[in-house]
This record gives C-alpha cells, sequence and structure tokens, in this order.
C-alpha cells in the first residue's frame, strides 16, 4: 500500500489540527507538513514533496485559488484539493481553472474526505456533488477582469479617485466598470454589488 503524503495549508490553526488529526487516523495517508498562509504553500511543497496538498480558499498572503495555481505551475507532480467552509460556486469554477483536481466542503465526513484525497492523489477529479450542480446552473462569472479588480479595488470604502489611482486608471473609466459590475449583478450600488459578487465567488 502506497502512502499518500499530505501538506496542510488553513489560517485556522484548530482546522488544521483537526484535519491532521482525522487523516493520521487512515493507515495510508500520513501528514508531512502544515502551513497558514497561501504564500507559505510553494516552498512547503518543495520541502516536503506531498502528493496531496489539502488547501483552504481564504488565507493571508495570497488566497489558496492562487496558491494552487502557483503549485500547478511550479509543481506539477503535486495535486491540489481545495478543502473550504465556502462552497461558492464561483470557487469552484476558478479552483478548476487553477489546476485543482478536487473541491470539497469542511462539513463533508471524515471517510468522504480521506476517500477524496486518496482518489486526487491518483489523479481522479473530486467534486462536491451538490455544489457542481449548482455551478453548472449558474454558468461562469459575468464580471470582466477589470470590472472584477474595480470592485475588489472598492472593498475598503475606497472613492472613485483612490480606485483610480490604485488601478492607474480615470476616475471616468472606473465609474463605468462599477456601473457594469452593479449592473450584472442586479445591485443597487457598489456595496451590494461586492457583497453579490463575493458571496457568488466572483471576486
Amino acid at each position: 500500500m502506497n502512502t499518500v503524503r499530505v501538506l496542510l495549508a488553513d489560517d485556522q490553526h484548530l482546522v488544521r489540527g483537526a484535519l491532521a488529526a482525522l487523516l493520521s487516523l487512515e493507515d495510508d495517508i500520513e501528514v508531512v507538513g502544515q502551513v497558514g498562509r497561501g504564500d507559505e504553500v510553494v516552498g512547503a511543497v518543495r520541502r516536503h514533496a506531498p502528493d496531496v496538498v489539502l488547501m483552504d480558499v481564504e488565507m493571508p498572503g495570497i488566497d489558496g485559488l492562487a496558491a494552487a495555481a502557483a503549485v500547478r505551475a511550479t509543481c506539477p507532480s503535486t495535486q491540489v484539493l481545495i478543502v473550504t467552509t465556502f462552497g461558492r460556486t464561483g470557487y469552484l469554477r476558478r479552483a478548476m481553472e487553477a489546476g485543482a483536481l478536487g473541491f470539497v466542503v469542511k462539513d463533508a465526513p471524515p471517510d468522504a474526505l480521506a476517500d477524496a484525497v486518496r482518489r486526487v492523489a491518483r489523479g481522479e477529479r473530486v467534486v462536491d456533488p451538490a455544489l457542481a450542480a449548482t455551478t453548472l446552473a449558474s454558468g461562469p462569472s459575468p464580471l470582466t477582469g477589470r470590472e472584477r479588480d474595480v470592485l475588489i479595488a472598492a472593498r475598503d470604502g475606497a472613492t472613485v479617485a483612490d480606485i483610480a489611482g490604485r488601478l492607474f486608471l480615470s476616475e471616468g473609466t472606473v465609474r463605468n466598470y462599477l456601473s457594469a459590475a452593479i449592473a450584472k449583478t442586479g445591485a443597487r450600488n457598489r456595496m451590494e454589488a461586492l457583497r453579490a459578487a463575493d458571496e457568488s465567488g466572483w471576486l
């Protein structure tokens, strides 16, 4: 029996500990390392050479989706399994685009999580079935890359002038992108658009 080597990446210490404890109960799975930031993942993969990285989406440094893409680009023999509290359709689509093979939610039963680790290590795709169905039904994100950038820049309540300065755009262009994002999300203002896009996993 080949042992599957796993690296855990989650910014919540208790969650990492619980995942490590659960997976350590499996005879054929070994947790070889743990990190709490997205920008630590690639270095840890190089040090520990895991078969699978079990990764959260929302982490400091860079998020798990960006870290997944970095792992696949630099260490293609390591597979990525996203495990998240947030079963958002946009996250699933972006995770697949980043090269992750698996996407499961944290409230999955322990035996299902261990099975997902084994299957991803074998190169199989594993996706939460309810989330997959919802993602197919909802279609891709309606936002363009620039509309997404402008909404992200508006997160901290920045003014149009602030956003324009950060993104090297004119204020008129920023207003146009914000208007388009508001219309596409069916929102009444930029904060509603931001919330809607966030909840859909488009940002």
